[in-house]
This record gives C-alpha cells, structure tokens and sequence, in this order.
C-alpha cells in the first residue's frame, strides 16, 4: 500500500456520486503535494495551515475543470495574511497529472496566536477560471467570512453558482515512526448536482450571501441534509487518511448513498514559471525603468514566489526596447 513513506491514494483526487441522493463529490487527499509548496518558504505554523487549507480546496474544486483549463483562488485581506494564492493546472491529456503550486504574502509583526483564519482580516475569497487563449477569464469573488477560507468557499458556489455546496477537511503536521514530521491534508467535498431552484428563482433567499437552505426544498433538501448528517459522522484521521483508503471512506460514510466512484485523479506540486515568462512579464518596461531595477552587480534578477526558482539576468537584453532593437 505505500511507495516509501507515501501511501497509493496521496496526491489524488477520487471523484464519486452518490446516486440516491443526487449528490457529486470529491475526496482528496495531500501529502507530497502539501511538501512540495511549503518547502519553498519558512511560514509560520498559522499561515502553514491556511495554504495548507487553499491547496486542499485548490485540488477539490479543481478536478471539476476541463483539460488544459487553469482554476486559481485567492484569499485578498486587510489582515497579516494580505494575500494567499493558489493555481491549479488541469491535465493537459487524459491520463496526466494535475499540478498545483500555492503561496503567501503576510506580516509577520501581526500575527497572533489566534486561530488561523483570524490572521486574515477584511477582504475577499475569489475563484478564477482561464478557458485558455482567445478566451475571457472568469472570475467571482465573495465576503471573507464564516470562520474558516472553505466556509467562504461554500458561499461562493450558493452566491455564484446557486449550487449547495460543503466541505469538511482535516490537515495538520503528521508525525508517524521512521518518517520526518510532515503536512498531511485531506477532505470531502459535496455537491448538489446542478438545478434551477425555485427559492432562488422566486427571490426568496436570505437577503444575504444565500446557502444551501435558500437553495433547495422538498426531498432535494431532506436528501442533501442527510447526507451532511453522515458527513459529519467523519473523523479527522478518516479524512487525512493514514489508514482509510478514499473507497473505504466513502462506504463508510455513504453506503446507503448508492456510491458511485470515477478515475483517480493524481495531483503533483508544479510550478510553470520560466525565464520566457519572466523575459515576457518584463517586456513593458523601457530602458529607464530596467535599469531601476538592476542591481549594483548590474543584472536584473526575479525570484519566482511560488516555488522559489531564482532568475539573473543580463539587463540590455530585456524590456521593450531590447525587444525592439533585436526584432522580436
């Protein structure tokens, strides 16, 4: 069941549906992942756990998009934790890996020992999604509330999407004999399978954010709040699952449900920086400006914030104008 200290089912996305109650869902599960984004910089343990809870949600919501599709959240606060990013880059074929990279921007003068999602204050959790080129980004956005980023990412799908939407995660430092301590995460997310509501086609929501309660009724309602009753018989360990495989977790939890499981979808930590994309990122700067940028040893450098990747380079050869007098 393992490869090394890895276990079969870490890094991927399994896909299910629950056929009786008309509910679709994911299970994820994090380790090497989790390892490959948090390495690359020495957070402190509460902005640890909120990329940590970005990433996790990164790869639920992200198996849903189509292939060669791009799914990026991010949190925008007022707070210590100004920003988090993630990206998620949807197989390029059928088959292929996912890939997801995610970082933070913070203060650390502001930090406190409250609870991680103190640390971010005012602001917005946004999904992105880019079809690819020749296409128009889409992006909506929603209040930074509810006590938790996978709260805010629930009312996001009832605002935006009219979809009742919920999940339940687990991640923390893992500790197991022989291997060194590291980030595990794992969740469940569910999801009513798209309809038109008639609460919602009525105006009769909240008058707020709406939720799942705004969105459904009838035997649509009693269905999804069972199925949240049983979700929430669920354990941390089941979710981080050491010991329960994502098929295991799901009879458990869903037997009654009529289960349904898809393709596994595994997912690696990858970042698409490059010094293309550098060159390119510079291109709108002239000659004046290149050269407030370069250093005292006379180079232009960047420093990707994603995984680290450090980029020197010669500043005559970069900016619009270099662009010009070499014809490209």
């Amino acid at each position: 069941m393992t490869l090394g200290s890895q276990l079969v089912w870490d890094d991927t996305v399994l896909p299910f549906q629950l056929d009786t109650s008309d509910i679709r869902g994911r299970v994820a599960r994090l380790d090497g992942v989790l390892g490959g984004i948090l390495k690359q910089h020495n957070y402190p343990p509460q902005v640890e756990a909120l990329v940590a809870e970005m990433a996790l949600l990164t790869a639920l919501i992200g198996q849903t998009v189509k292939l060669r599709w791009k799914l990026s959240l991010q949190v925008q606060s007022k707070g210590a934790v100004r920003m988090i990013a993630t990206d998620y880059y949807a197989p390029e074929g059928e088959g292929d890996v996912a890939r997801i990279r995610a970082y933070a921007s913070y203060d650390a003068d502001r930090l406190t020992d409250a609870s991680p999602f103190d640390q971010v204050g005012e602001g917005y959790f946004a999904i992105m999604i880019d079809q690819g080129q020749g296409m128009t980004p889409y992006q909506g956005i929603t209040p930074l509330e509810g006590g938790s980023i996978s709260a805010c990412a629930e009312a996001y799908f009832a605002q935006s999407e009219q979809l009742p939407t919920r999940f339940q995660l687990s991640f923390g430092q893992s500790s197991e004999p022989g291997v060194a301590e590291h980030w595990r995460a794992g969740g469940v997310m569910l999801q009513h399978m798209p309809k038109a509501s008639p609460l919602v086609a009525k105006g009769e929501g909240t008058g707020e954010l709406l939720a799942a309660d705004d969105l459904l009724d009838g035997d649509e309602s009693e269905n999804w709040n069972r199925v949240n009753i049983l979700l929430d018989t669920v354990e941390e360990m089941e979710l981080i699952g050491p010991q329960v495989p994502p098929n295991d977790l799901l009879l458990r939890l869903f037997h009654e449900e009529t289960p349904r499981v898809f393709d596994t979808q595994p997912v690696r930590f990858g970042c698409t920086c490059s010094e293309d994309r550098v060159r390119q990122s510079l291109s709108i700067y002239s000659a004046r400006d290149i050269e407030k940028m370069t250093t005292d040893d006379g180079r232009v450098t960047a420093d990707c914030q994603f995984c680290g990747a450090h980029y020197d380079l010669d500043p005559a050869t970069v900016g619009f104008e270099a662009e010009a007098q070499t014809g490209e």
